[in-house]
């Protein structure tokens, strides 16, 4: 019996902050790695996970093809499909796309808008949806269902680890705040505003204090943490022969070095992400 595989990122949650979190239930499924994620930002790491390629380890050594066969050749244990090899993904190099030929219904529930279903994304996906709000992991948990004759794919974006950092119900009043960090596209037109650039300079040197920056990062921590609670429901709703990767798809500064967030940053932090596979024994 081919196994379900349910693909969770965690977005823009970075390795030592998920590391730092006390996760009990995702432990279940193994020992989180830190990896390095292809990309520093959501779209172009949904991207890559969405060729096949998993966020890579940094051996030191070999050839990168090498660890590119060995990424693909361990499909064939995650989904219980032998002799799976890079061959099989090609020409199309979509993971989506190879399930469905292998039987699968294939589907995407994202919190992130850059990840909406007119993006080039959505392809090869039976279902693919944008959920009505950015940070609510129940309410994706609520809308898995799975086919009792047929294996199905998720990808789950989570977007409780991204700023502003709150889960449903929250006030995030509290929380330091700098307009335009919020989304890419959402305040493009008021930089076209006369003063806008010295506005949002000066609110930025007002934003830009490490003890502030640190609150955001605890609420990340914190944030993991709540998400984790919600794996006890999560394992209820899913077949036991579900086989589920759990990842940063990028991760975030918290004012190392003057920088913060992600994106156009090239940084260490941004790249370190969390990585855990199993299942449930």
């Amino acid at each position: 019996m081919k196994n379900n595989l349910v693909l969770i990122t965690f977005d823009s949650c970075r390795f030592d902050t998920f590391a730092a979190a006390k996760t009990p239930n995702i432990s279940r499924l193994g020992k989180v790695e830190k990896r390095y994620s292809f990309a520093s930002w959501t779209v172009p790491s949904h991207a890559v996970f969405l060729l096949g390629a998993s966020p890579h380890r940094s051996p030191k050594g070999v050839f990168a093809s090498e660890v590119y066969k060995k990424d693909f050749v361990t499909w064939g244990d995650r989904l219980n499909i032998p002799d799976i090899s890079f061959k099989g993904f090609v020409p199309k190099l979509s993971l989506p796309a190879f399930l469905k030929e292998q039987g699968y219904k294939t589907n995407a529930l994202v919190s992130l808008p850059v990840l909406n279903q007119t993006t080039i994304l959505n392809q090869h996906f039976d279902r693919y949806q944008l959920m009505k709000a950015h940070n609510d992991f129940n309410a994706i948990i609520d809308n898995l269902l799975f086919e009792k004759d047929q294996p199905s794919f998720y990808l789950l974006n989570v977007g409780e680890t991204h700023y502003p950092y709150t889960v449903p119900g929250e006030d995030s009043s509290h929380l330091p705040n700098l307009s335009g960090v919020h989304g890419v596209f959402k305040h493009m037109d008021d930089m076209m505003v006369e003063g806008a650039e010295q506005r949002i300079a000066m609110q930025a040197e007002d934003f830009f204090h490490l003890d502030k920056l640190l609150k955001l990062k605890d609420k990340q921590q914190a944030n993991v943490e709540y998400l984790d609670r919600l794996f006890t429901k999560l394992y209820d709703v899913c077949p036991r022969n579900t086989h589920f990767i759990i990842s940063g798809d990028h991760g975030e500064c918290f004012g190392e070095e003057g920088y913060f967030g992600h994106g156009p940053v090239m940084h260490e932090k941004v790249f370190e992400v969390p990585f855990v596979e199993g299942r449930l024994k």
